[in-house]
């Protein structure tokens, strides 16, 4: 037996010592009493009180059950409120982990947790007039939640009230006898029982009811405040009467009453406590489920439970279907029958590694006919409509490892697709097809034409063009008010010759020689038809579209003539289709020849043949349509100079010259200096052009071969000192040494004499 507290009366609120966790964790909780006796001489009864506490222990948890949580302690008043007696600490008695309820036949998620905290003592309360509460506050719940607003900072409040008509009867209330399920498929029936014992045999009555409101995130590290307010994560129970208010659910898709998304709704059978529906969306869902003790009509106890619905993705292994032709629902199909009586019964069931037997069920008119095969055979009367039946693995007691199909089987009347066609076999046209189908149910409604060539129809007598010859596969499906379907697939061969030739030349003038492209656009043509194309110059061919080169000048009858595979034949002359005139031969000069950077001025001179007209490119830099033009260069390098020139009809020629603008480097040198200090020729140093210049060496050397002088800077002179720093050199004749290359590269060297005179 569980810890004896005495105190006039009990209200109490289980809260955490001020370090604990912000507990983001609770998904469920109820409390129930026993009454084991009243003491006839003080009336002081006697109560074991259990509070069962549910937490999420998967991966991401978050806190434990706390070890000895504080109660609090109340008792009604006669205006209506409830007042603080006490509070006391209460140990952790038990804590277990769940199992969850998993069929063979069945993948769930893994990683799922839940663990179940138990407290458990006894208390000893004087009969009253008023009643007693036991309540609980704790913060907080799961915020993966979907159906209340701000989940993450709701707490629990979880409770209950000894009313002082279970008092006078020292009453024990109702005990839930299981924990609801802890995890529901979704898009499959929910069955799950919340039925509760009681005791004396009490009248049990089941609703759905809010859960209520209980602490909140304030005097954690992520909400600094008050731990022990009302709103806090420790809510002090002086502070915090009962009644608590209700979660607050997402309306309007949510309520108490509703608080699964589902179809059908969830409900509860007030009488047995068994809650049905089909959860149809995947998430987490807060429910309360009330049970009332009544006894001769007087509401003695209610028990409420607040818990949490993890919906999620299930797969069973076992499904039970059927090939069929239209699927009405789950697990519902129409197998329809056009003319057959017999019809053959294709087994789609999976998976096969989980089935054992199967059961088949028809009625033929009353008569019932089974059979325990994979696939059977069944011959009906004749025409009209039978219900059927499969069931997978029959004899299994485990319902997620056993399915039902159910099916309507329809035997219509027979269809049957026809259809002729017509069409001039030597002159090309269209196809002309007529339908000639036919149906026991009446008219046909649809008709499907496929003519081999990517095109289709869906009206009853089509005609169509084919722009191919050849051998066509064409067919009809055919659908009549039964949605039965026939299909009819007829070949026949297209070889007329074309109505009319038509081609069309890449251009009707040319310039000599003149290449052009004659495409055949007549239809129908094929590599099997024989081509015959005469130019007019003598040359021929017999290529469907051909090139073709005129090199005279001149004015051309072209013919074609077109032979089908059986003989059919068209021919056509187009007199003066193709003119070939000359064309001009460009030629230019230019002058300089070879001009530099100090001269970028070109002077350009027509040299062209049979030209009248003139269109010049000087690449990026420009353009000109002067016969002669001159042109000045921004920069020194190759540069392509295109000329066009165009012959009176307009033929035109094209030549592509380069010409090479080079970079002008020169460097002279003079042959005495007086390096006196009066300003004027005091350094030898040369002179010139020096953009471009790489590789500049100036030496100097006495008429004993000594160096006196080195440069590698082209602007640098010899100041008559030995490197420009040390003593004076006596005046005479030095010998200097002078190399470089210019902007391309190339090379120069020169060797003179420098005076130097004092």
């Amino acid at each position: 037996m569980g810890k004896r507290f005495s105190f006039v009366v009990l209200f109490f609120i289980l809260g955490i010592s001020i370090n604990s966790l912000y507990a983001k964790h609770i998904i469920g909780g109820d409390v129930t009493y026993e009454c084991l006796g009243v003491d006839s001489t003080t009336m002081i009864a006697t109560y074991n009180i259990v509070f069962k506490m549910y937490r999420d222990c998967g991966p991401n948890g978050g806190a434990a059950f706390d070890d000895s949580p504080e109660i609090g302690v109340f008792r009604g008043a006669a205006n209506g409120g409830v007042f603080f007696l006490t509070k006391f600490n209460v140990p952790l008695r038990e804590v277990v982990n769940l199992e969850i309820e998993k069929s063979p036949c069945q993948e769930i998620p893994t990683g799922i947790c839940v663990q179940e905290g138990r407290y458990e003592f006894e208390v000893n309360l004087p009969i009253s007039e008023f009643s007693y509460f036991l309540s609980y506050q704790r913060c907080c719940r799961n915020v993966t939640i979907n159906n209340i607003v701000n989940a993450e900072d709701t707490g629990a409040s979880f409770g209950i009230e000894i009313t002082a008509a279970a008092q006078q009867v020292c009453n024990t209330s109702p005990k839930f006898d299981v924990f609801p399920p802890i995890l529901i498929c979704v898009d499959q029936p929910l069955f799950a029982s919340q039925a509760a014992s009681d005791a004396e045999g009490d009248l049990l009555v089941y609703e759905f009811c809010s859960p209520k409101q209980g602490g909140g995130p304030f005097g954690s590290a992520e909400n600094p405040g008050d731990q022990t307010a009302c709103n806090g994560i420790i809510p002090d129970p002086s502070k915090c009467p009962p009644p608590y208010p209700d979660v607050v659910f997402k309306l309007p898709n949510y309520s108490f009453s509703n608080p699964v998304a589902a179809d059908p709704q969830l409900s509860i059978d007030s009488q047995t406590g068994v809650i049905t529906g089909t959860p149809n969306l995947i998430g987490q869902f807060v429910v309360g489920v009330c049970v009332k003790e009544y006894r001769d009509g007087v509401l003695l106890s209610k028990v409420s439970r607040d818990f949490q619905f993890n919906v999620t993705e299930c797969e069973n292994f076992v499904s039970a279907s059927v090939k069929h032709d239209v699927q009405i629902g789950p697990n519902e199909y129409q197998v329809n029958s056009c003319g057959d009586f017999t019809i053959d019964f294709i087994n789609e069931s999976q998976d096969p590694a989980f089935i054992d037997g199967y059961l088949w069920n028809f009625n033929i008119n009353g008569n019932i006919v089974t059979s325990t095969e994979k696939d059977i055979s069944v011959t009906f009367p004749g025409l009209g409509n039978f219900s059927g039946s499969m069931i997978v693995n029959p004899d299994e007691t485990d319902d997620l490892c056993k399915d039902t199909a159910y099916f309507e089987v329809f035997v219509y009347p027979d269809i049957e697709a026809d259809y002729s066609y017509s069409f001039d076999t030597c002159v090309g046209g269209p196809v002309n097809f007529r339908d000639l189908s036919v149906s026991g149910a009446g008219n046909i409604l649809a008709w499907e034409w496929d003519f081999d060539d990517g095109d289709s129809s869906f009206v009853k007598n089509p005609a169509h063009a084919y722009q191919e010859p050849g051998s066509k596969d064409v067919r009809l499906i055919v659908t009549d008010a039964n949605e039965c379907q026939d299909t009819l697939e007829q070949t026949f061969e297209y070889l007329p010759a074309p109505p009319i030739i038509i081609i069309e030349p890449s251009t009707f003038f040319g310039c000599s020689p003149a290449e052009i492209f004659f495409n055949n656009l007549s239809t129908p043509v094929d590599s099997t038809y024989d081509i015959f194309w005469d130019f007019g110059d003598g040359m021929t061919s017999n290529e469907i579209s051909p090139y073709h080169v005129f090199t005279e000048v001149g004015q051309y009858d072209v013919s074609v003539e077109i032979i089908s595979p059986i003989g059919c034949e068209i021919s056509k002359a187009f007199n003066n289709l193709i003119e070939v005139d000359l064309k001009p031969e460009a030629d230019f000069d230019f002058s300089p020849e070879e001009p530099n950077s100090l001269n970028t001025t070109v002077q350009f001179s027509d040299l062209s043949t049979n030209a009248v007209k003139w269109q010049w490119e000087f690449g990026e830099q420009g353009a000109s349509f002067e016969r002669n033009p001159n042109f000045t260069f921004r920069d020194t390098g190759l540069h392509a100079i295109q000329l066009v020139a165009f012959h009176p009809s307009g033929c035109p020629d094209t030549i592509t010259k380069i010409i090479d603008v080079t970079p002008f480097v020169s460097y002279q040198m003079p042959n005495a200096f007086t390096p006196n200090a009066d300003g004027t020729n005091d350094l030898f140093m040369g002179k010139g052009i020096i953009s471009g210049m790489s590789e500049f060496e100036l030496r100097i050397f006495n008429r004993w071969g000594e160096m006196v002088f080195e440069t590698d800077d082209p602007l640098e002179g010899w100041n008559g000192q030995k490197y420009n720093t040390g003593g004076q050199a006596q005046s005479g004749v030095y010998v200097f040494q002078l190399s470089y290359r210019d902007a391309r590269g190339m090379l120069f060297e020169k060797k003179g004499f420098a005076t130097l005179i004092r």
